[in-house]
């Protein structure tokens, strides 16, 4: 028996720096159209659009260890957009009011996925973020390695996509 899940229902980081990252964090996750369950100076809890996103400050014994997507742990999270145009959107957001350190503007990105598109920026304590929009079926549709006709799993990737060695 094999189980289909629903999605991620949500996600919880521990920042360095609670004073910049909830505020950032919150004000990112209102312009995603998600609303405040719960907020102090310490945490922001925002649902919505099918997800929650809870930003936490480490305890103070823990704190001051900066982020690295190299070690154990998270590398980036992403976030899938709904259309292209919701991908440019957020990035002006998160460059023109968040003012959040972009790491790539939006591109295309067709060798990861067909149609792939997407921007990646930093928040303040350097976790990477990234808003993609893939469209159709993506690697399940047609011209996707697994899609009819496909090339099947990849055995390397890299910053030129998906490839077979």
């Amino acid at each position: 028996m094999t189980v289909a899940i629903n999605g991620i229902a949500h996600i919880q980081l521990t920042v360095n720096d609670p004073e910049r990252c909830v505020p950032f964090w919150e004000k990112l996750c209102h312009f995603l159209e998600m609303r405040t369950l719960l907020r102090n100076e310490n945490s922001v809890y925002c649902i919505g659009s099918r997800t929650g996103i809870l930003i936490r400050g480490a305890p103070a014994e823990k704190q001051g260890k900066p982020f690295d997507q190299d070690t154990a742990g998270l590398h980036h999270l992403c976030f899938r957009a709904r259309s292209a145009e919701d991908v440019d959107a957020i990035a002006r957001f998160v460059t023109d009011e968040l003012q959040a350190k972009v790491v790539q503007p939006p591109e295309d990105g067709s060798r990861f996925a067909p149609g792939y598109y997407s921007f990646l920026f930093e928040d303040p304590d350097g976790i990477r973020v990234e808003f993609n929009f893939v469209p159709d079926q993506g690697h399940f549709g047609e011209g996707g390695r697994l899609g009819p006709g496909g090339q099947g799993p990849a055995d390397s990737y890299g910053s030129e996509g998906l490839k077979n060695r």
